[in-house]
């Protein structure tokens, strides 16, 4: 979902408000990337998403969670508790949480294996929100249970190449949530996910010592260069904190 070609330097950026990441991508997200937030159960990439966003919001920026599995009542009680969260951004519009369910009943999917014409209209209501609204930061949780109603890759490449190139034009930065078993090889269920994503974050677990330890590695991001060294995750209500695993670490260009 390749964004304008610009030179690294001149590409707008957009700050996720997590310090660690945003030094480590020189600035921020690329404005208008399409990043896979890719990991196994408990690694925080839920976590991550809502601290995106709400840092968002509290910079002024609209912001919505597309919510699959979770309902949007339970995400919004875990949100509560961080320091950095303000109520008056769900009150203002400012911070939105929706079911994706309900956007499936609205348009009438009821079936598990959708076409062509539903995955397209799909795309595109979700792009229609986005306009409408003016979402400048999206999420959507997870692109794994959406893929599993659309099952075909041809599809989902179809899926997400609509959707993240209308979505790049609007200057919208999206992270998409995929969930993966912590065995398994690769980013994403299908192949498709990580390939066409701008950008790749992985969140892990390892263990060391008796103690088991949440990671974060940047793997790739399109529009600017970064370090893949990875990162010890701490999830605190202040936020989301990152210390080096290792010293040094080699630096990646982006692509």
């Amino acid at each position: 979902m390749p964004a304008p070609e610009h030179s690294d330097d001149e590409r707008e950026r957009c700050v996720t408000g997590i310090d660690a990441i945003d030094h480590i991508l020189n600035g921020g997200v690329p404005r208008g990337n399409t990043v896979l937030i890719s990991g196994s159960v408990g690694t925080g990439k839920t976590s991550i998403c809502i601290e995106f966003l709400v840092r968002g919001a509290l910079n002024g920026e609209n912001s919505l969670y597309l919510s699959v599995t979770e309902p949007t009542d339970k995400l919004l009680m875990n949100v509560i508790p961080f320091d950095f969260f303000d109520d008056k951004l769900v009150r203002q519009g400012k911070l939105q949480f929706v079911d994706l369910p309900k956007i499936y009943d609205k348009l009438g999917i009821d079936k598990e294996d959708l076409d062509f014409d539903q995955t397209r209209l799909l795309a595109d209501t979700i792009a229609g929100i986005v306009e409408e609204q003016k979402i400048r930061r999206l999420v959507l949780d997870s692109v794994t249970s959406v893929c599993y109603r659309i099952r075909e890759q041809e599809r989902i490449r179809d899926f997400l190449l609509r959707l993240g190139t209308v979505l790049s034009a609007k200057g919208c930065t999206t992270l998409l949530v995929s969930e993966i078993r912590s065995s398994e090889d690769g980013y994403s269920q299908w192949g498709v996910e990580e390939a066409l994503a701008d950008g790749v974050i992985v969140t892990g677990n390892l263990e060391r010592r008796g103690d088991l330890l949440r990671t974060l590695q940047i793997v790739k991001m399109r529009g600017t260069t970064h370090s893949r060294a990875k990162y010890v995750l701490d999830l605190t209500t202040s936020g989301v904190l990152l210390v080096p695993l290792l010293k040094g670490g080699s630096v990646a260009s982006g692509g």
